[in-house]
């Protein structure tokens, strides 16, 4: 699990996995605001991230917002996990780091209950192209009962 102390490199990460030729914000600015935001949020009972390391480097990383629904008066799960910001750096893809690391988000999922008690009912992600097989190969499927309304683009 990552904390606090991990944010500025869980920023450099998310740099990698979000910059493009046309970034509206320096690095160094995205690095100070991303890295508070990090730290702040790690300290919160709604999010996790796990995080790879090697050689004490940090190389990859997976985050889970749990999102606790409004109580039901009937027995179902009330918090669904949301997973965002999954990425391994270049370098060190290629030796199943990423799915072993979502395999032990899952399991943990699984095992966990939300900060209230809750079970975890689904897991919901928006995935790249690049990234759907390997979500699949750990049992998602793509929903036909989520709606969703593109605000801005």
């Amino acid at each position: 699990m990552a904390s606090s102390s991990d944010a500025r490199d869980l920023a450099r990460l998310r740099f990698a996995l979000r910059s493009r030729p046309t970034n509206v914000e320096s690095e160094r600015a995205f690095l100070d605001r991303c890295s508070s935001w990090m730290s702040k949020a790690l300290t919160k009972e709604n999010w996790r991230c796990w995080i790879v390391e090697d050689n004490d480097a940090v190389v990859g990383a997976l985050w889970l917002q749990l999102i606790e629904k409004i109580p039901n008066p009937v027995a179902e799960p009330e918090c669904h996990g949301y997973i965002t910001n999954f990425f391994i750096a270049e370098s060190a893809r290629g030796k199943g780091l990423g799915s072993h690391l979502l395999a032990e988000v899952l399991n943990w999922c699984r095992e966990q209950r939300s900060p209230k008690g809750r079970l975890i009912n689904s897991i919901v992600l928006w995935p790249t192209e690049r990234s759907r097989s390997l979500y699949i190969r750990h049992g998602f499927n793509v929903s036909s009962d989520v709606l969703e309304l593109k605000l801005h683009r």
